[in-house]
């Protein structure tokens, strides 16, 4: 059964954040590629941090695809 509009605006929505935080990554990665060793790990780590979030939010994407997560009407 196809997705409803409101469920796939959701997994658009879920995709679009998922790529702009890896795209916030790449900017901070390049930037702190300049950096101290200190700063540069402290970069890394908010770009892991960063990273997990995007996979998280591809997760629920797949989810809402397979309809274990639907947006009902209120």
């Amino acid at each position: 059964m196809p997705l409803t509009k409101p469920n796939q605006q959701l997994r658009r929505d879920l995709k679009d954040a998922a790529f702009a935080l890896e795209e916030a990554a790449l900017d901070i990665f390049s930037k702190a590629q300049g950096c101290k060793e200190a700063e540069f790990l402290v970069a890394m780590e908010k770009v892991s941090k960063m990273h997990e979030q995007a996979d998280r939010l591809k997760a629920y994407a797949d989810e809402v695809k397979a309809e274990r997560i639907v947006r009902t009407k209120v």
